[in-house]
């Protein structure tokens, strides 16, 4: 038989089912696909969905960090440019990468430029992206920087003046965000690269402020830069304190059997001291004045005779006798100014003193048990081993390697206690093994066994009691069937056995074949078969059909 014969014939007896029948088929036949359809897309649904795509690595990296710190689980296609999150989790993912300002934006650098064309771009916007791209670029170059999870940088450029006396310097603010919070020794850092990036700005013009709003660095401010400035070298004290205290005491004790914490206060006052310094035993002749005079008088006076003759005219009288006089004086003056030695000493300290430092001692109480002794001794209480003499030798070696100052106040503590795991480092955590991964997804296979479930009992309890509603004899055909004749039963018996055996001898069918032989089984179907083969016959049955239902 050809396809056509086939597919006509199918089609017919498609069209014989009924409406109504073929309405209940096309309601069984939705609901099981929508049923299907449904369990299969929610089987079938990705366990992650894609965060973000398309970027760097410095991104996912940062990001990989941000969400696990959240302890959101994620993952990194195969590329390395597109992130993924479990499935419902997206929303809060990228609310949480928003927050800390990830992921970054790709075209933050001189990138700027390649989306720029030369025609119609002013000198203005030229500025203004070389800016931006300069901003973009310090930016990226901070992140780099240890401990800096988030930076923006924000340039103020001169803006050139034909008619100022002093051009406007160039500025800069720069808010970071860092881990741990408030970390001020990048501060000095990100204010020498900014202004070594920008020609001419200077490293007073440059502000640093943080997330939270604290002021790292501002200019020359004395309130915010020793601040920092403190801080950092405080740290810096602390580490150099601690390693020189691990430095003495691991071969004494061993690499994890005591810990150290270090304390250090310090004071950078800057300090001015003006000096003067007289010393009357050394003394310099600074200028010698001599003054010499000398003088010499001589004074002659004659003197007339007293006499009557001189007192006549015309007389002239001889002086017969004289007086002189000689005087000579001589004076010599000598002043000689001496300098006093003097030393005039300026000091002027910019750097920092201890003022007093703190230092405390965890140390294993077993190891010490074992180096008094008590390791050989098991039988020995525990409680009556002396570790006082090794307790002070601790002291002894932590004071000499830290510089103790008992007169500045400095505090030592060495204490003997019993450490976690006897001092051992923790061991990694083992695999998961296959009971608890099974428990973990037990979830989704609980999902899957109920959608299966599901799925089995609509088909058991909906499709098939409707097939075989749908294919089950009305009461009025098994009436009839009762009511024939027993030659008309032969006959009908005599060709289902020949239909039987056509059946048996051809291929199994499938269930479209199986259904059209169910309904060529019916009475009325094998009415009309044995039309085809007898008609007289056919004619009797029917007027035994008639006279009965006129007697009834």
């Amino acid at each position: 038989m050809p396809g056509r014969a086939h597919f006509e014939k199918l089609w017919q007896n498609i069209l014989e089912l009924g409406p109504r029948r073929l309405i209940a088929l096309g309601l069984v036949g939705l609901t099981v696909f929508l049923a299907v359809g449904l369990g299969a897309y929610y089987l079938s649904r990705p366990l992650r969905e894609t965060l973000y795509a398309g970027l760097n690595r410095d991104d996912v990296t940062r990001m990989g960090a941000a969400l696990k710190e959240a302890g959101i689980p994620f993952d990194v296609s195969a590329d390395g440019t597109s992130l993924l999150v479990s499935y419902g989790q997206t929303a809060q993912a990228r609310m949480l990468l928003a927050e800390k300002g990830l992921p970054q934006s790709g075209k933050a650098g001189y990138e700027l430029f390649n989306d720029l064309g030369s025609l119609g771009l002013t000198s203005f916007m030229q500025d203004i992206t070389r800016v931006r791209a300069l901003e973009g670029e310090i930016a990226r170059t901070i992140q780099t920087l240890k401990g800096v999870k988030a930076a923006r940088v924000h340039i103020v450029m001169p803006d050139p003046g034909s008619f100022r006396r002093e051009q406007q310097p160039a500025t800069a603010s720069v808010v970071v965000r860092t881990e741990p919070a408030n970390d001020p020794a990048v501060a000095p850092a990100i204010r020498q690269l900014v202004a070594a990036a920008i020609p001419g700005m200077k490293p007073d013009k440059v502000t640093v402020l943080n997330t939270d709003g604290t002021v790292l660095l501002a200019g020359d401010d004395a309130t915010t830069a020793p601040a920092g400035r403190l801080a950092g070298l405080e740290q810096t004290i602390n580490h150099e304190i601690q390693d020189n205290i691990r430095r003495t005491l691991t071969p004494y004790l061993g690499p994890n059997n005591f810990e150290v914490s270090v304390v250090t206060r310090l004071n950078t006052d800057k300090t001015k001291t003006d000096e003067t310094i007289y010393n009357p035993d050394q003394k310099v002749e600074r200028s010698v004045r001599t003054v010499k005079e000398s003088e010499s008088a001589q004074n002659r006076a004659p003197q007339k005779p007293t006499t009557a003759q001189q007192n006549l005219p015309g007389q002239n009288v001889q002086a017969s006798g004289n007086e002189s006089s000689n005087s000579e004086s001589q004076r010599r003056e000598e002043l000689s100014n001496f300098e006093v030695s003097t030393k005039k000493v300026e000091t002027i300290s910019d750097g920092y003193s201890v003022k007093n430092l703190s230092v405390a001692v965890l140390v294993n109480r077993t190891r010490l048990e074992a180096l008094s002794g008590g390791a050989k001794d098991p039988a020995k209480d525990a409680a009556k081993i002396e570790i006082e003499p090794q307790i002070t030798e601790i002291e002894q070696l932590v004071a000499s390697a830290s510089g103790f100052n008992k007169a500045r106040g400095d505090q030592i503590k060495v204490a003997a206690v019993s450490f976690l795991n006897d001092g051992q480092p923790l061991t990694p955590v083992p695999p998961l093994s296959f009971s608890e991964v099974l428990m973990r997804q037990s979830g989704t296979l609980i999902n899957a066994a109920t959608i299966l479930i599901v799925g089995c009992l609509l088909i058991w309890f909906g499709l098939r009691p409707a097939v075989n509603a749908i294919l089950a004899r009305s009461p009025e055909m098994e009436t009839e069937l009762a009511l024939a004749s027993p030659d008309e039963e032969a006959a009908l018996a005599a060709l289902e056995a020949e239909q039987d055996a056509a059946s048996a001898a051809a291929p199994p069918p499938n269930l479209i074949e199986d259904l059209t032989d169910q309904m060529a089984r019916s009475p009325i179907r094998r009415l009309e078969q044995l039309v085809e083969l007898d008609e007289e016959q056919v004619a009797n049955i029917l007027k035994q059909w008639l006279t009965r239902e006129e007697a009834a």
